[in-house]
């Protein structure tokens, strides 16, 4: 296995750098010699990176990179640096590569053969695992979940076995209904929510998923970028029992919580999909 070794003229290669997720003090001297000896800066957003730049009086040239033309420009990026541009790539925040197309231009330079050296920068993953509270030694970062309905469910019900701790991101806008969705799949289990971090209103909420879901749901509106954190599933967590459920079920009832109520009380207190839940309602 050859060991590539950073080069001060940066010749012919590919530089992900770590970037700020909010506040512009975390970023390190080395990312910024490197955006300033570069030939070319890769950005996600060429408008947001300008704001850093200009912010550290940076004046490389910067052309887009992103979800939207990665397919036509990530060739036309391998022929400059074959050419022997140095070539920084950046992502809005954190770390180029994670969650983005940074990953196919990292693919190409390693079938080109060109150099690719990865620098450290912050990263919202481990932001939010360390403030967690829950367990770090063993983790899985499974991105956002799927918007789709059948792949969504699939990826939930794998999810629910997952015995490390799960970091997930999702949007603002859809994150109350996937806290529900989760507890249904997964069970009420310890979370913790990263919420605009390192930025003014960072906010880290941390309790039961359904804790968190009550909190978000006392808001107009949730904002920012989010980070969920969840525990593992426990090694003596059993799958729910069909007549546990059932006899749960008729207990709600006969305290006098309506069917929808029971139904929802049932899945915060069980590791039972929701529409199984209903489904055991339809047969009482």
């Amino acid at each position: 296995m050859e060991v590539q070794e950073e080069k001060t003229t940066l010749s012919g290669a590919l530089f992900l750098c770590g970037t700020p997720i909010g506040n512009l003090e975390d970023i390190s001297l080395r990312v910024l010699r490197i955006l300033k000896e570069a030939d070319l800066i890769a950005a996600e957003d060429t408008r947001h990176t300008r704001k850093l730049l200009s912010h550290y009086d940076i004046h490389t040239r910067l052309i887009s990179y992103n979800e939207h033309n990665h397919d036509v420009r990530g060739p036309e990026i391998i022929e400059k640096m074959k050419a022997g541009l140095r070539i920084a790539l950046v992502s809005d925040a954190g770390m180029p590569g994670i969650s983005d197309p940074g990953e196919d231009l990292v693919r190409l330079c390693i079938r080109e053969e060109i150099s690719v050296t990865a620098v450290p920068g912050p990263s919202a993953v481990l932001l939010a695992l360390a403030s967690s509270g829950i367990s770090t030694r063993s983790f899985v970062f499974e991105g956002f979940i799927p918007r789709e309905g059948k792949k969504r469910k699939e990826f939930l019900e794998n999810l629910a076995a997952e015995r490390r701790t799960i970091v997930l991101y999702e949007s603002p806008r859809r994150l109350i209904k996937t806290i529900e969705e989760l507890i249904g799949a997964l069970g009420d289990r310890q979370a913790s929510l990263l919420r605009e971090g390192t930025k003014l209103y960072e906010e880290n909420l941390r309790g039961r998923l359904s804790e968190i879901c009550l909190e978000l749901a006392k808001r107009p509106e949730v904002r920012g970028e989010c980070t969920l954190v969840i525990e593992g599933r426990a090694v003596e967590e059993k799958d729910a029992d069909p007549q546990e459920i059932v006899d749960l079920l008729r207990s709600l009832l006969e305290q006098g919580l309506s069917r929808k109520d029971a139904v929802a009380r049932a899945v915060g207190m069980s590791r039972m999909p929701r529409n199984e839940i209903y489904r055991l309602m339809l047969s009482i």
